[in-house]
């Protein structure tokens, strides 16, 4: 346990220096959904109703942060699929390190990126206008659910780098595959605007849950009901999947 604890903690430190002489992927985690978050409330903010909300930005928010969140984990998909590319996978299992620990690392960086862009876009949503209406430990368990949520689907991504072929295609499948599931989802509109078979859907989706949580604790002021032990449920749930499929192709994909 403390060599896994150990060599958990070098593969995550060593995957943030890497970031950092990637200044692409940091633009990723800050400037792109920055952009979202302006487009959509001074672009499309005016033309969408959000009953029960004074202000779309005090709607759009949460969503916004929840989308970028479950996206973060793209990098742990292109980061494994390269490293298996290269044979950098094979060079760590010939190493004296804890096998898990490449997973467990790359997806534990995920967690201070994905802190890091909570921080930019509550940054930039409290300059135009956004408020907290929550207490402090309401604000502060919004936190732990986003991050939960977002390391949940580190370990999707991780799943996914490993199957894939290529970065260029972890990309495009991750697309795919996530970005239909936020936008069938509170995340921007309400549910109840949707056709009837979208609406169904959207009500079950797990991100409709997670924001509707995250909306409860940071601007609602009321009652979080059910929607706070779904998120924590579902992104538990996702974990308890694709984590042992993760590292079952992960021993796979690196030579059994």
């Amino acid at each position: 346990m403390r060599r896994l604890v150990t060599d958990t903690m070098v593969i995550t430190e060593r995957n943030l220096v890497r970031l950092t002489r990637a200044p692409d992927l940091v633009l990723a985690f800050t400037v792109q959904p920055v952009m979202f978050l302006l487009l959509f409330v001074y672009v499309f903010g005016g033309a969408i109703q959000t009953p029960g909300y004074e202000d779309y930005k005090q709607f759009l928010l949460p969503g916004i942060i929840v989308q970028n969140i479950a996206f973060g984990g793209f990098v742990t998909a292109l980061g494994l699929n390269e490293d298996l590319k290269k044979g950098l996978i094979d060079r760590f299992r010939s190493l004296p390190m804890a096998r898990p620990a490449v997973l467990a690392g790359r997806t534990s960086s995920d967690l201070v990126t994905n802190a890091l862009s909570i921080f930019v876009l509550l940054g930039t949503g409290l300059i135009i206008g956004f408020s907290f209406n929550g207490s402090l430990i309401e604000i502060l368990g919004g936190f732990g659910i986003l991050l939960l949520f977002g390391y949940a689907f580190s370990w999707v991504f991780a799943l996914l780098g490993l199957l894939v072929s290529s970065p260029e295609a972890a990309n495009s499948l991750g697309f795919i595959a996530v970005f239909p599931l936020t936008f069938i989802s509170s995340a921007f509109v309400p549910v109840e605007s949707m056709p009837s078979a979208l609406q169904w859907f959207a009500e079950i989706n797990p991100f409709t849950i997670v924001v509707d949580a995250m909306r409860a604790l940071w601007v609602d002021g009321q009652p979080a009901g059910n929607s706070v032990w779904g998120a924590v449920v579902w992104s538990l749930v996702i974990i308890a999947i694709f984590a042992p499929l993760a590292v079952s192709r992960y021993r796979r994909s690196a030579g059994g």
